[in-house]
């Protein structure tokens, strides 16, 4: 066998005690940095910075701030740490007007709620008071307006019904572009059609239309406009085809075009 070489304990000795040097100052490092982190943990949690700071609301257009900051139960100081999104937004939720909630946490110490809120797609009118009509279908009673709203269509002769749930699915699907022209909703029910709707819009036309298919029809209103005279106002039919009826004007006869 072929000689190893061999290597004196004095020779060995430095290098074990340099090893267990390194060793050691690691070890040191170590334990001095997880109770350096350990302090500012408590410093931290003992400090205001781990309570809430801010509790930002964004989303909400007809629900105030103040009234989602009062369903989180969340209050400036309330413990960062202690916050749970999921109840927050559970509670949240369960107002009827609101249709989805977001709650995240920003360290240190912020709080964002998102809210979507269901869109208001009629007022129904009872009397001088305006009650909103969500995209759901349902009525807010307590929610109602003593002025005239501007960011969507009045109901007239209207109640709270399957109807008015139909219609309001309907309206839902209606581009905002047309929905913003609709000025008046009447329910005019006759032996033919107990559905049977006219509108005022707010461009000066009238539309005789029906509750069924109303999106549909309705979306094609801009596009039957533009062929019109900007002189000639009337009704716009839109229950089984489309055509326009010019309203009659004296010593005039009636004028009619299919569309």
């Amino acid at each position: 066998m072929k000689k190893g070489k061999v290597i004196a304990i004095e020779d060995r000795i430095p290098k074990l005690k340099q090893q267990r040097k390194e060793k050691a100052n690691r070890r040191l490092i170590l334990y001095s940095s997880l109770f350096f982190v350990l302090v500012l943990f408590v410093l931290y949690f003992q400090s205001p910075l781990s309570k809430v700071q801010s509790i930002n609301v964004t989303g909400n257009v007809h629900v105030t701030a103040d009234e989602i900051r009062k369903l989180s139960h969340i209050d400036i100081g309330t413990s960062f740490w202690k916050v749970q999104v999921d109840k927050i937004v559970e509670r949240i939720q369960a107002h009827n007007q609101i249709a989805n909630v977001k709650v995240s946490r920003h360290f240190p110490n912020h709080i964002n709620i998102k809210v979507y809120e269901y869109k208001r797609v009629a007022y129904l009118v009872d009397g001088s008071s305006f009650y909103p009509i969500l995209e759901t279908g349902k009525m807010l009673t307590e929610g109602k307006l003593s002025e005239i709203p501007a960011d969507a269509p009045l109901l007239m002769n209207w109640k709270q019904s399957e109807v008015l749930q139909e219609m309001a699915a309907q309206l839902r699907k209606v581009p905002v572009s047309v929905l913003n022209r609709i000025s008046e909703i009447h329910l005019t029910p006759d032996n033919i059609d107990p559905l049977h709707l006219t509108l005022y819009m707010s461009d000066g036309h009238e539309v005789s239309a029906t509750v069924r298919d109303f999106a549909k029809k309705i979306s094609n209103y801009p596009s039957i406009v533009e062929k019109l005279s900007d002189e000639h106002f009337g009704v716009i039919h839109l229950e089984v085809g489309s055509y326009f009826r010019a309203y009659e004007k004296a010593g005039d006869e009636e004028s009619e075009s299919e569309r």
